[in-house]
């Protein structure tokens, strides 16, 4: 769901050059100071000091929004340089705040052997006990940034907050897709304390990326990550959907954690720092350039001495037992599990396994103290077993989040509905009315109810989800010409003159659409929760018949068939009929299964259709310098579609570009939140009940993102940071159910919130990805050995054993070989292999019913495997037979 303008409509003011009435806080007419070292050219503003660009030697890209900056020369507009703070003396209950942002006036320049120095006190409040110095300094060729702070007055004082402020080249408004690529770069963070770091990729996921690290002899731990308010600013946009706005790097919380946080526990402990009246303390951050990109960051962040952990996963199921291993200078002393959450081992000297206790479900923490007196925090959240997640998930949707009556005026009854965790109950009025119309991504929550019948089919679940297909969903969302509305629910009390619309509810917005707004067919991203639907329950009943009851799963097929053709339909001159058809949409993997299947299914005339308007599209991408668009400015929605296409046609340049953009928006760090976290930023103003600007936790776009790099490393098994970065956000939908089985479309990360939003909202399009990319990955990884992501691996002598772990387990992939083996139904419960002489892996299959289909793919190799089990060919793979519902597969090299 989004704004209805491109970024290239939003044309605000470019011009580098100062306006009239434009604030110049900084002294930016005062000048520059340009200044190199062996690994950057960079400016400060002479006046204020702070950072104004920063370019790696010899480069024209600049990690900071220079071209912006004389539109951020106001007070309270944040750069790095500047520095905040809270402190009190030992007698007080109240904190003094310190801010160099907020009245600025030009510091005093000092004279020593830094590149430049400064006494910040013009720039700070006066009367205040700390004095600071900042200095700019060489460190091997890098940047260093560094604070010495003195308690210059009577009293000890209690340091309560101090913090970094970090700009970015993040700012979207204004530019064109092609600059915005060209141009700009995204910032997450590792809040790791003193193992934090923070990354900057460029947008392209090309070209030399920068990490910022802790300054080497300072304690200056990556504590909190705190969200920063800048004024309204015409200009930029700040904390909109083209400009996300900026963050600091906070050493100290305590302040905040006793004030705006209060209610919420932090993802580290909030710490203070006392200083006697004369004691300094210097803090600071150093700036690295990583010249090998993003796959090079971490190795990045271990060469400034910065420890650094790899894992197999921060996501875990209570069944799995995960690795993790630390890579650091110095030894480890202790390693503690928060609440005994895991049980912890040392496998070697530097690995260890983390295996659930059941002590904890949710957000947990495993400390490591290393000799050299840093202190690392590693964050996990644990699930229940991934089936009983998403069993949970099927059970709640299905009965709590039904909706049975018949007498609604709008037809949405039978259904699974839009749920509000707060109020424990069905949102059926919502000023956006999308939410309650079961529509438009915001509404489509039904679609993991059905998404999770092909995963794990329910009798019961699956009867209630065909009633709600044959009723509402075809005939209500969906017309009886294959169209699909954009909302079942609308604001028009002369169409609904005997509804009690509610009046506290403000009707006024643009997204409160009447009758005739609503019933428009006219958006392609719905097209795809309602094919999804069909193919789930088409796969269901495929393999065990008896579970439908209303239709054959032939109808199901052809519904899917037929709403994908009409979503994608083109005029006599080859455009999209349906708006915005021509974009990659959310989800359309599923278009690419129910290609296969078709073509699986012998129905040749409908795949070759499917196929034909499929092509239309990326070869229109293959053409684009940025086929990436979407409703939005700036979105990484496009992506999933434009790699399954390019990729099946064989169009590598393009396949190749959009898994670089998806590295750039997705990091791959020890912390279960930002591990394969997609950049999302607006999607709580159009699906969740707390509605701002703010950086999403797993909100779908990470695991619809994730199936691209999974695919990708399945093609280039050696390319270990593609599992790493896609297996963090293929797992990210698990952290979105709770242990009651309700889900939520995001987490707000927010430190003043870190929770769950209360809407189920879009939670529906992230549970599709979570169940199209689910499998257990067996690699040899170069910092970790032989892992399983998603299984729990066992080696004895030469056989790898492995169990699958993951939501599913019926896809396995085996590096080493190449192979990826799936089944059509079931379960596969181990997976064996020779350690040394992988020519075949044997699998042991379970399921309910009688026979399965086994499908062997080898894009990672180019030997020839085939399924060896006696069986015959059967929808493109092989048919097994159970015996007393279990059977030996057996796949071997050709």
């Amino acid at each position: 769901m989004g704004w209805r303008y491109s970024l290239s409509s939003l044309v605000l003011c470019a011009s580098p050059l100062l306006v009239q009435g434009q604030s110049d806080a900084l002294g930016l007419s005062n000048g520059y100071t340009k200044l190199k070292t062996s690994n950057f050219d960079f400016q400060l503003v002479a006046d204020a000091q702070i950072l104004a660009s920063l370019k790696p030697t010899g480069s024209d890209f600049d990690f900071l929004p220079s071209d912006y900056l004389s539109y951020r020369a106001a007070n309270g507009q944040y750069h790095i340089g500047d520095i905040t703070y809270r402190y009190r003396t030992t007698d007080q209950k109240e904190w003094t705040a310190g801010d160099s942002s907020q009245d600025r006036a030009a510091v005093r320049s000092l004279e020593n052997d830094a590149l430049a120095a400064a006494d910040m006190g013009p720039t700070l409040p006066s009367g205040s006990s700390l004095k600071v110095v900042r200095e700019w300094i060489e460190v091997d060729g890098d940047l260093g940034l560094s604070f010495t702070l003195t308690n210059q007055g009577n009293s000890t004082i209690e340091l309560g907050s101090l913090g970094f402020p970090i700009e970015s080249n993040s700012i979207f408004t204004n530019r064109t897709a092609d600059e915005v690529t060209a141009q700009c770069s995204l910032l997450d963070p590792y809040i790791g304390l003193d193992a934090g770091y923070l990354q900057l990729t460029p947008t392209s996921g090309t070209g030399p990326a920068l990490i910022i690290t802790p300054l080497a002899n300072t304690s200056t731990p990556l504590e909190a990550w705190r969200n920063l308010e800048e004024p309204s600013d015409q200009y930029t946009g700040y904390g909109s959907q083209t400009f996300e706005g900026f963050y600091e790097w906070q050493v100290h919380s305590k302040a905040y954690a006793e004030k705006e946080w209060t209610d919420v526990t932090p993802w580290n402990e909030p710490t203070a720092q006392v200083l006697k009246p004369g004691e300094k303390s210097t803090v600071g951050l150093r700036f690295s350039v990583v010249s090998e990109g993003v796959r090079g960051i971490q190795k990045a962040v271990q060469d400034t001495d910065t420890p650094l952990t790899v894992g197999n996963g921060y996501i875990v199921p209570r069944d799995l037992t995960v690795q993790l291993f630390v890579l650091h200078s110095a030894k480890v002393s202790k390693i503690v599990s928060e609440n005994n959450a895991f049980e912890v081992t040392q496998a070697t000297e530097n690995s260890y396994t983390l295996a659930p206790t059941g002590s904890v479900w949710g957000r947990t923490t495993v400390t490591i103290s290393y000799a050299d007196g840093k202190t690392q925090a590693v964050h996990y959240f644990i699930t229940d077993s991934a089936p009983n997640a998403i069993a949970k998930l099927g059970h709640f949707s299905t009965t709590t989040m039904w909706f049975d009556d018949e007498q609604d005026p709008f037809g949405r009854a039978p259904s699974v509905i839009t749920y509000d965790h707060s109020t424990k109950g069905h949102v059926l009025q919502e000023a956006r009315v999308w939410i309650a119309g079961l529509s438009d991504e915001g509404g489509t929550v039904y679609l993991a109810s059905a998404m999770k019948e092909h995963g794990l089919p329910d009798e019961t679940e699956v009867a209630k989800l065909e009633e709600f297909a044959s009723k509402v969903l075809f005939g209500t969302v969906q017309n009886e010409d294959f169209t699909v509305r954009k909302s079942a629910f609308f604001y028009d009390p002369d169409e609904a003159p005997e509804y009690s619309y509610d009046s506290s509810i403000d009707w006024g917005n643009w997204w409160s659409w009447n009758k005739a707004d609503s019933y428009s067919t006219s958006r392609a991203y719905d097209y795809i929760h309602v094919i999804g639907v069909y193919w789930s329950l088409y796969r269901a009943g495929r393999d065990n018949p008896s579970l439908l009851k209303v239709h054959p799963w032939q109808w199901y097929l052809g519904q899917a068939y037929n709403t994908t053709v009409t979503g994608f339909a083109t005029d006599s001159a080859g455009n999209g009929i349906i708006g915005y058809s021509r974009l990659g949409l959310m989800g359309e993997t599923v278009v690419g299964e129910l290609l296969t299947d078709l073509q699986r299914e012998g129905w040749t005339d409908e795949a070759d259709a499917v196929e034909a308007a499929m092509k239309l599209r990326a070869d229109a991408w293959d053409s684009q310098p940025e086929p990436f668009g979407s409703e939005m400015a700036w979105d990484c929605t496009g992506q999933e579609g434009v790699y399954y296409w390019s990729n099946y046609f064989n169009l590598t340049e393009t396949s190749t570009k959009t898994v670089n953009s998806i590295l750039g928006l997705m990091p791959t760090v020890s912390h279960w939140g930002w591990n394969g976290n997609a950049r999302r930023y607006w999607d709580f103003i159009y699906g969740g009940k707390l509605q701002r600007i703010e950086r999403m936790i797993h909100h779908y776009g990470s695991s619809l993102n994730a199936l691209p790099l999974l695919a990708e490393f399945r093609q280039n098994p050696t390319d270990a940071y593609l599992l790493r970065v896609g297996y963090g956000g293929i797992t990210g939908p698990l952290s979105n159910i709770r242990e009651d089985g309700s889900m939520y479309n995001a987490f707000h990360s927010f430190p003043d919130t870190l929770r769950g939003d209360d809407y189920s909202g879009d939670y529906g399009s992230g549970f599709l990805g979570l169940i199209l990319g689910s499998g257990t990955y067996v690699v040899e990884d170069p910092d970790m050995g032989l892992v399983a992501y998603g299984g729990n691996l066992a080696v004895d002598g030469d056989t790898v054993t492995v169990q699958p772990r993951d939501a599913i387990r019926r896809r396995v992939f085996v590096a080493s070989m190449g192979v990826y083996v799936s089944t059509s139904a079931g379960q596969i419960e181990e997976v064996s292999f020779s350690k040394t002489d992988p020519d075949s892996l044997q699998l042991q299959v379970t399921a309910d019913v009688g026979s399965i289909i086994v499908w062997v793919e080898a894009p990672g190799t180019k030997d020839l495997y085939t399924v060896t089990a006696e069986g015959k060919e059967k929808r493109g793979g092989v048919e097994v037979q159970l015996t007393n519902g279990s059977a030996i597969v057996t796949v071997a090299r050709s």
